[in-house]
């Protein structure tokens, strides 16, 4: 496994570099560009067709820099020299630990001030070139598309928050045991979680801009289910512990072709530090599975994979808002709750069936999106209705 991108490249091509990034972090960065990519190409479509349109909206052009705007930058900038110069000078410990080192109290206080008056600086020079002795309204026209930043950030805070949430009310043990280790964590998140959380959040947001939720629900979900096939290929490489129930059984003749680890796998090297030591192993990540499991991070990619491809060459022919998103939700419900039969998590007894927290959330995921079929069937039909009878009355 590799726990650094450091120990990926090495493998690959034989040159060790202290690199402080972390396999599962940088795929999850790329799962979260390919995902703006995604919605930024969907909202351009949707526009270009005529589903959604461009707002306007009124700004204060030649306004001097606000005190707000002033102390914002100030403290944006401290952050970022405070960290940044520390991450420089102690480069060593943020190679070997840059989790710890982000989360800690470590840093650069003179490299905070600078950079702090700086910004502060930069903010009041940019307001103070453009000042006009008596600062004007104005209009300018903002496309979807250009709003893509700003979903995507809404989708990976509230993601963040969601499924930190949801995991932490499934193992409320480690919360009693260890709760601001817990809580501050980026081990142990929930995907549905997240999911749930980010979806009301974007949704929200989508509204306040003009944007009908049902479209914006169609335009995330090819972009949700990709980043998720990405992020697990994270959780295969660096061996984050999604990975699934003991396998001890021999490969079945008709995977011979493939190789051996796609069947059973004892992670070596993993990032948790699970098994049993290696011999002759030194450094930090030293541990392999004693037994070998199955690598359901792995088939997750794929059948990831496949789902996007699915939606992907399907998006244009739904014709009704919200039924991509509705086929989506089916797809992954699916998807979801049959994995987790081979994939190590906690079960829950409940009308007799012992199953555990994401194949119940499958379950209604499902159900939510047989439900979607049929309300946003009706909900399209009262809008073309109410259209026409807006133009009955006109004429």
């Amino acid at each position: 496994m590799f726990p650094k991108l450091s120990d990926l490249l090495e493998y690959i091509f034989g040159v060790k570099v202290n690199l402080p990034i972390q396999t599962y972090g940088f795929f999850m960065a790329i799962a979260f560009l390919v995902a703006a990519w995604i919605v930024w190409q969907e909202l351009k479509r949707k526009e270009k067709e005529g589903l959604i349109a461009a707002q306007t909206r009124h700004i204060w052009k030649g306004k001097p820099a606000s005190a707000g705007e002033l102390v914002s930058s100030g403290i944006l900038g401290f952050l970022v020299g405070f960290k940044i110069v520390g991450m420089i000078t102690r480069y060593a410990y943020f190679a070997e630990n840059p989790q710890e080192f982000i989360l800690s109290w470590e840093g650069s206080w003179a490299g905070g001030m600078v950079l702090a008056v700086a910004a502060v600086y930069s903010s009041w020079r940019k307001k103070h070139k453009r000042r006009l002795e008596k600062p004007v309204k104005v209009q300018e026209t903002v496309h979807p598309y250009q709003l893509t930043a700003s979903i995507v950030l809404v989708a990976a805070i509230f993601g963040i928050i969601g499924s930190k949430l949801f995991d932490v009310f499934e193992h409320l043990d480690d919360l009693f045991r260890d709760p601001v280790g817990t809580l501050f964590s980026f081990s142990g998140l929930s995907f549905y979680g997240g999911l749930i959380v980010a979806a009301f959040a974007v949704s929200i947001f989508a509204e306040k801009n003009k944007i009908p939720w049902p479209h914006i629900a169609d335009v995330v979900a090819p972009s949700l289910i990709l980043a998720y096939a990405i992020g697990r290929i994270g959780c295969q490489l660096s061996g984050d512990g999604c990975w699934g129930i003991e396998n001890s059984d021999p490969k079945p003749g008709w995977m011979g072709f493939l190789p051996d680890w796609m069947w059973a796998f004892d992670f070596p090297h993993n990032v948790i530090n699970e098994g049993e030591r290696i011999s002759l192993c030194t450094g930090d990540h030293c541990y392999a599975l004693s037994v070998p499991v199955y690598p359901t991070s792995f088939y997750e990619t794929f059948m990831g994979t496949t789902i996007f491809l699915i939606l992907w060459f399907t998006r244009k022919k739904w014709a009704v808002a919200g039924h991509l998103f509705s086929f989506y939700l089916i797809l992954n419900g699916m998807e979801r709750f049959l994995i987790e039969f081979i994939r190590v998590n906690k079960r829950y007894h409940f009308l007799g069936m012992d199953l555990s927290q994401a194949q119940w959330i499958a379950i209604g995921l499902v159900l939510l999106g047989v439900a979607g079929f049929w309300y946003f069937r009706h909900k399209g039909q009262g809008i073309r209705r109410s259209r026409q009878s807006a133009v009955s009355n006109q004429q």
